[in-house]
């Protein structure tokens, strides 16, 4: 049995619902699904510029879970530029 997810702070919103690539429909594109947590960590960390430490307690997880989060995000992000792929982005978990 999967341990139960901690609530996490998280208080910035993604501007848009999805990112797509211009010219095609969305129903011929592949889907990612990126978590409010993971826009969350991207967000402080890539966009923000703050030190892990810092986010993560932002955020309220450990150092590990935020770095966790993040590698996660961005491997998406690059996912869908490098192939082509919608994102779609949680509002919240």
């Amino acid at each position: 049995m999967a341990r139960p997810k901690i609530p996490r702070n998280i208080c910035g919103r993604p501007a848009n619902s999805c990112f797509k690539p211009n010219g095609i429909p969305m129903n011929n594109l592949e889907r990612v699904a990126m978590g409010a947590d993971e826009f969350e960590a991207m967000r402080l960390v890539d966009l923000n510029g703050m030190q892990q430490l810092e986010a993560a307690a932002v955020m309220q997880v450990s150092r590990q879970t935020l770095a966790n989060l993040v590698k996660r995000a961005r491997a998406k992000v690059a996912d869908c530029l490098v192939n082509g792929k919608a994102l779609d982005l949680a509002e919240r978990d």
